[in-house]
């Protein structure tokens, strides 16, 4: 039995229809989100929603199931909101920036309904979902890419008082006026902003320079092969300033330029030596590869492993 009085109850529709039902309600309420039900048949959910101004709680209880938004509804939403779930039974897993936080009851963790994200249910939950608007905190500055899916609360602090301001609001909201409800959530806001400001000063200088420059080694990865791909273009795919990026591998004597480079060679060096490859050229290669004068790559590759493109793969030929 749910603890709270649901607005949205799949005891309200037929068995074969209360699947449909909840991925219709979740893509309705939260903005076109996906939902997925590990391909089960039986299917029981209750959900019940309040406002507390902009803010808004939803108390959600169902079997298993995952909930989805990929880029393509990223870019059809309007509203850019950050979503918190915190489970009173279950748990949850958010993934998002290439992080993944298991919440537990006690804890919470937050995601940027403007990007893409998944979270999975694995067992019978109920949670309290929270969504706050998301321009105030950006205003104030906070790395928010930086604390996205991060577990919040079980070390106490400012966090747990979040939590507990979050499941108080919800069970007083039905008994307060508007005008109330509206400071309850303004109160929550903050208390979330003290929370994850908390949670930035626990992130050292150094973590957070080395999860820029894994994110920028992401993105380099993925447009190798793209010549247009420099500073400026990966600063502005990081979301970050050049001096940033510029930080982030200070460390490596050549720098983010040097590390673009070096990835280019690498990946030719091991196109020379795939016998898959032995029928394309040693241009094309380089082209595809991410450079754009053929006399500039066989200057760099022979800087970096002694001899040149095509010596190093006559080599690897004649030894095979």
């Amino acid at each position: 039995m749910t603890s709270f009085t649901p607005t949205m109850s799949t005891d309200q529709v037929s068995a074969r229809d209360r699947a449909p039902c909840w991925s219709e309600w979740i893509s309705r309420l939260f903005c076109g989100l996906q939902s997925d039900l590990y391909g089960d048949i039986d299917f029981d959910g209750h959900m019940a929603t309040e406002r507390a101004g902009d803010v808004v709680l939803t108390r959600l209880e169902a079997d298993r199931h995952r909930v989805l938004k990929n880029d393509r509804l990223v870019r059809a939403s309007e509203i850019g909101y950050l979503k918190i779930v915190a489970p009173y039974r279950g748990s949850a897993e958010v993934e998002q920036m290439g992080r993944r936080a298991r919440v537990s009851p006690g804890e919470w963790s937050v995601y940027d309904t403007t990007d893409s994200y998944q979270v999975a249910n694995p067992t019978r939950v109920e949670h309290l979902i929270v969504m706050v608007p998301k321009a105030p905190l950006l205003e104030r500055g906070l790395p928010l890419r930086e604390l996205m899916a991060r577990p919040l609360g079980a070390g106490g602090g400012i966090s747990r008082l979040a939590l507990q301001a979050m499941r108080g609001a919800w069970q007083e909201l039905p008994a307060i006026t508007p005008d109330a409800a509206r400071g309850v959530g303004e109160a929550i806001m903050q208390l979330v902003h003290l929370s994850l400001l908390e949670l930035a000063g626990h992130e050292s200088a150094p973590t957070q320079r080395e999860a820029l420059r894994e994110r920028i080694k992401q993105v380099v990865a993925r447009r190798l092969g793209d010549p247009s791909l420099t500073v400026e273009a990966i600063a502005l795919a990081v979301n970050c300033s050049r001096r940033h990026l510029y930080n982030a591998f200070s460390d490596e004597p050549a720098g983010v330029a040097g590390y673009v480079l070096t990835q280019r060679l690498e990946a030719c060096r091991r196109d020379f030596e795939d016998a898959r490859q032995d029928a394309v050229s040693i241009t094309e290669i380089a082209l595809r590869r991410g450079f754009n004068h053929p006399a500039h790559f066989s200057r760099a590759f022979k800087a970096r492993f002694g001899t040149t493109p095509s010596q190093w793969r006559a080599r690897r030929m004649l030894v095979t």
